[in-house]
């Protein structure tokens, strides 16, 4: 499990002072307790806060503040706990431990966390040295739900010295609403996304009724094309609900947004067709780009509202991996240069042992389409990232990217421990949320090596060996060296176990067994190698022949189960009957999923010992499906494909939450996971999750404060909430999406052909305009296709027999970026129907970029200091040729919303994107040689992306 993230509270700003008594009354039993953790004894202050000024902790069991002295107003310095639950006209009485180090007014304030900061009640106090114990009472005006606006503050400010106030034992009780729980439920549960032409296709509807009811599918126009009745199932002890199941598989008409009916409830609208699965095969290896670390994620592969600069390449405010530490306890004597790699989850940390699978899986995913399936959806051009066109299938593009941080982690020769592999780098302390990769200021620290790490390294990279060897020999020589190196390491120290307790601003991934991880590398490398000694850990292991595979199913701390696929999959010379053992167990376990999933109301291959749902319930579902889909692959039996499909079903919307757990994937899709810079939920100018991304899912432990609030009582399926706070619910992670990623590409490739067999009509003829030394921009006649529709376009640079994408966008114009100044472009366009065909070339359109420095031109340079909606632009104007300016006009275009608010230094205009600004009677004249300083203020929406081109009395400028 993952350690617990925080975020800092809102204060309360208004005033209304309630009753107050010394002394200890009991609160009424029949109430309810309002706050987590009010006695501390967890040892943390989570879900509790500390505000600017103030630094709190658990000291002696009791949730102790450091005030920093000189503040004017008590909520100048404050903590306290946010979603707190309030109901009007109720009554509340809160109780509280109280000492501090000299005595001081504070200020126990009820209200609202965000403005206008309306308050429920406020009581100034009086704390001393000694402990006392208070009691206060009111009754709410306000209403707030679980995990609403509600908060109750503690105001520490307006003292002169620095003090130190510790609080224990408090209690909120009022309210007539239980606390948490989800909401009595109803209506019909379906794949919102789509179902497969020629598959099965069901529905869940939650209803009472013993007997059948009469179902309807519609299609968006409301026609009822389909009817029958629905199965009834009972009550679900997954879901807590009782159930009727809906087979409508014998429609099989392709269509978009048709919809099921049963009395007055209607289910999410749906598709029948191939095409969202097809899209989802790339939307779910989309999320490793956007994922990087040590890159600047460039809008033209991930659209603009997800472009960020590079995170961690040492530009402050980050410290940067190229050159990172071991913790200070640790004094291993080096750095490491561990730049690259994939950010694990909604952190910025990097953990070998989650890369380790989630790289295998991504790697296998191709490995098995080699032999098993069809590869070419994998090749290269496929993916939006920047290595394509490089003649490398695109998945294995970006596996190396992970594949190389992985290589960077080893011990260094000559070091103690050379060629074991360290654990994790990750920050000394843990991020708020949100906190963009660039702007994290944490200094990265590197953990002690493991056995699991260093295996999990050993694994992989002796699996991309061999599907290097002929792309790359020299690096496929350079992934073996250090995987050999890495596993004889391992062997040396079998028993380097993960310090459990090393979760400070990182998970621990702590794993006290690593004979799994052993086995694993051990396959890889004899079926990359072929040696004797790899083969006979292979088959002197307690887990061969498949005992790794089990109904619970394979996470990052159970890998035996990923060596078992290999020798399934992989020609290697072991004994016939050995293999068919391994694929025996792979349909056997296959077997018992569909054996559990033929109960259940919303099938789901998932099972725990006492039924519960847990951490990263999703990510097993979908390498549980992996099994399914590996169990058709050996058989060709439908009915372990159709439990593939069944398990895509759950995830993207049959199931009891009601969500489609992929973002983008679906009408009620999840948004807010929990991540550091998909934080739209906190911060409306950073995005919501991009397409592609799977929340963790249903989890019974309700292991951080916004899940406890909200879900008190759920049944295991429905222990889910979209909402960033809730992260052991909703956080995304590689290996739940690498896992989601191979399933996805799976079930595209096992769905039947649309009827659309038609390439796109060619573009109309493109047309350039505001060409400068490194950009334009590029207009074109949209293309039709009558069948599948446009999806998208891309534009192309053709050079002899060259051809390079230079863009790739989904409407009619495209911003070219990064050409080379005085250069002769060929652009053609290409467009993409909604079945992946490509149409021909346009009519090519030629043009020249501008010089990089005209001569006896300009020069101006744009920096913008940019804060949430608004930002500061400052300009420099200079004459770079050889005569005088007598006076001066700058022109540029804004590239997104941005509007000039208030100027400087010249006069400003702007009409549309367009921008004037021409010189005062003052700054006018401009000497060969000097520069002009000027400004302005903005506002923007979405994101802030800089001008790029800019012109000088009409000269376009350097």
């Amino acid at each position: 499990m993952r350690a617990r993230k925080l975020r800092t509270g809102l204060a309360l700003l208004a005033a209304a002072a309630l009753g107050l008594t010394a002394g200890s009354v009991p609160a009424s039993a029949a109430d309810y307790e309002r706050l987590l953790n009010g006695t501390f004894s967890s040892g943390t202050i989570d879900p509790w806060w500390a505000g600017a000024g103030t630094t709190s902790r658990v000291t002696a069991g009791e949730f102790c503040t450091d005030v920093t002295g000189g503040t004017a107003n008590g909520y100048d310095a404050l903590a306290g706990q946010n979603g707190v639950p309030f109901e009007a006209g109720q009554p509340y009485t809160l109780t509280f431990d109280a000492h501090a180090t000299t005595t001081q007014q504070i200020s126990a304030v009820a209200g609202e966390a965000v403005s206008p900061y309306r308050q429920i009640s406020r009581t100034d106090l009086t704390v001393t040295p000694s402990t006392q114990h208070f009691t206060v009472t009111f009754t709410s005006t306000l209403d707030f739900p679980n995990a609403g606006n509600g908060q109750l503050a503690f105001w520490f400010g307006g003292q002169a010295a620095n003090n130190t106030v510790c609080l224990d034992n408090i209690s909120l009780i009022g309210g007539v609403v239980p606390p948490g729980g989800l909401p009595p439920t109803s209506g019909i549960r379906v794949n919102q996304e789509s179902y497969t032409p020629g598959l099965p296709k069901k529905a869940t509807v939650i209803s009472d009724s013993a007997t059948s009811l009469t179902w309807t599918l519609k299609t968006s126009a409301g026609a009822a094309v389909a009817t029958g009745q629905t199965r009834p199932r009972g009550a679900d002890a997954a879901s807590g609900e009782k159930v009727h199941e809906i087979d409508f598989s014998a429609y099989d008409t392709p269509g978009t947004g048709y919809t099921l009916t049963v009395g007055s409830e209607t289910s999410f609208p749906f598709d029948i067709a191939a095409d969202g699965l097809k899209k989802l095969r790339y939307d779910s290896l989309a999320f490793f780009y956007h994922q990087r670390s040590g890159i600047a994620i460039d809008a033209r592969y991930a659209g603009a509202a997800y472009a960020r600069p590079a995170g961690h390449v040492n530009v402050a405010p980050n410290q940067g991996d190229n050159n990172v530490p071991c913790r200070s306890d640790l004094n291993c004597g080096y750095t490491l240069d561990v730049r690259g790699g994939w950010y694990d989850a909604g952190d910025q940390g990097k953990y070998v042992v989650n890369g380790g699978i989630a790289t295998w899986e991504l790697l296998d995913e191709y490995e098995r389409a080699l032999r098993m399936g069809d590869a070419s959806a994998l090749g290269d051009g496929k993916l939006a990232i920047p290595e394509q066109g490089n003649g490398v299938p695109d998945i294995l593009d970006e596996a190396r990217w992970e594949v190389d941080f992985l290589l960077e982690m080893q011990v260094p020769d000559g070091k103690p421990n050379a060629g074991m592999v360290h654990h994790k780098i990750h920050d000394a302390q843990w991020t708020s949320l949100p906190t963009r990769p660039d702007q994290d200021s944490q200094p990265r620290r590197l953990s002690p090596p493991s056995t699991a790490a260093t295996l999990n390294m050993a694994a992989v990279a002796a699996q991309a060996s061999r599907l290097w060897r002929t792309i790359d020999p020299a690096y496929s020589a350079k992934l073996l060296a250090a995987a050999e190196k890495a596993y004889a390491a391992a062997k040396a120290n079998p028993n380097v176990l993960a310090d459990p307790n090393d979760g400070t601003g990182g998970g621990t991934y702590s794993d006290n067994t690593v004979t799994d991880e052993f086995y694993w590398a051990a396959a890889e490398l004899y079926t990359t190698t072929g040696k004797s000694a790899y083969r006979g850990d292979v088959t002197g292991s307690s887990l061969y022949r498949g005992v790794s595979f089990n109904t619970h199913g394979f996470d990052w701390g159970s890998t035996g189960a990923l060596g078992d696929i290999t020798l399934a999959l992989v020609p290697n010379g072991l004994p016939a009957a050995d293999v068919a053992a391994i694929r025996t167990a792979i349909t056997t376990t296959a077997d018992s999923h569909l054996a559990q999933m033929a109960a259940m109301g919303y099938p789901a291959p998932y099972r725990t010992a006492d039924g519960t749902y847990e951490w990263g319930s999703n990510g097993l579902v979908a390498n549980n499906g992996v099994v399914l889909g590996l169990a058709y692959d050996f058989t060709k039996q439908d009915k372990y494909r159709d439990g593939a499909f069944a398990a895509m079903d759950y995830l993207l919307g049959r199931n009891p939450a009601n969500y489609s757990y992929v973002s983008g994937h679906g009408d009620q899709a999840v948004q807010n996971v929990h991540h550091r810079f998909w934080a739209h939920e906190l911060d409306p100018s950073l995005p919501t999750a991009p397409p592609g991304a799977l929340s963790g899912g249903p989890n019974s432990g309700l292991q951080d404060p916004t899940a406890a609030r909200l879900l008190t009582g759920c049944a295991p399926q429905r222990c889910f909430v979209d909402d960033i706070q809730a992260y052991s619910v909703n956080e995304v992670a590689i290996n739940w999406n690498s896992a989601l990623a191979w399933l996805a590409n799976w079930t595209a490739e096992k769905s039947p052909s649309t009827v659309d067999t038609s390439p796109p009509a060619a573009a109309g003829k493109p047309v350039v305009s505001a060409v400068s030394g490194t950009g334009a921009t590029v207009t074109w006649t949209a293309s039709s296709d009558p069948e599948s529709g446009i999806k998208g376009y891309d534009v192309v640079s053709v050079t002899g027999s060259a051809r390079k994408v230079l863009a790739t966008v989904t409407g009619t114009t495209a911003t070219l970026t990064g050409l080379t100044p005085s250069t002769a472009y060929s652009l053609v366009v290409v467009a993409r129907n909604g079945a992946g065909l490509t149409g021909p070339d346009s009519p090519s359109a030629q043009f020249t970029t501008l010089p990089d420095k005209p001569a006896g031109g300009c020069a101006v340079t744009y920096a913008a200091n940019t804060w949430n909606g608004g930002f500061t632009a400052a300009l420099t104007l200079t004459n770079t040729g050889t005569t005088a300016w007598t006076t001066w006009a700058l022109k540029f275009s804004f590239p997104g919303s941005q509007k000039v608010t208030q100027g400087w230094s010249a006069t400003w205009s702007q009409s549309g994107p367009d921008v004037t600004a021409t010189a005062m009677p003052w700054n006018g004249s401009v000497a060969p040689g000097k520069s002009v300083p000027i400004g302005f203020n903005g506002s923007y929406t979405g994101s802030n992306q800089n001008p790029t081109a800019f012109t000088v009395n009409g000269r376009a400028c350097g």
